[in-house]
């Protein structure tokens, strides 16, 4: 019998190349209100990919962003 690929696969969080602002909100440990706040100020920002409307936070760039910050 031939192994199943499984219909949905689970790639953990911390190794994600994009995240769902639900899911940056939760990893970064930021609102989901502000981290939209944060996206609606600057659309073309390098960290933000959009998919359709939605838009998808690239990790690491998030990560160098917010390292730059004292304050959000």
């Amino acid at each position: 019998m031939a192994d199943k690929i499984p219909s949905r696969i689970i790639i953990p969080t911390w190794e994600k190349y994009t995240m769902t602002v639900e899911e940056a909100a939760a990893y970064f440990r930021i609102g989901e209100n502000k981290l939209r706040k944060i996206i609606n100020e600057d659309k073309d920002a390098d960290y933000i990919l959009w998919n359709g409307n939605r838009p998808q936070i690239k990790r690491r760039k998030f990560e160098s962003y917010i390292d730059r910050l004292n304050l959000i």
